[in-house]
């Protein structure tokens, strides 16, 4: 069972990783809609596939056990740091 579990939380915190890349993609995406004016369906519904798709990845990873699914967390939270620090970066000075 352990080594099983090794490299399947690995894996899940390279998905969540790449998970959190699209997810904080598609947020800084409806946020630049939103400040620009854009319709507000289309924020909406991409809020709401954001939380759904997020919902479906952690349901998936919990079905692994909860070293994989806290390995899918880690990687949505180092992508939310990156995210970050680009966002950062791209500020005024």
């Amino acid at each position: 069972m352990s080594g099983f579990l090794l490299p399947v939380s690995a894996a899940f915190a390279l998905a969540g990783l790449a998970f959190g890349a699209a997810y904080f993609a598609l947020l800084r995406y409806s946020v630049e809609r939103y400040t620009e004016g854009g319709s507000r369906l289309l924020i909406a519904v991409l809020a709401l596939g954001r939380i759904a798709a997020a919902a479906a990845f952690f349901g998936v990873a919990v079905q692994f056990g909860p070293l994989p699914a806290l390995s899918a967390l880690l990687g949505l939270l180092l992508a939310r740091l990156l995210a970050l620090r680009a966002a950062a970066r791209r500020l005024p000075a």
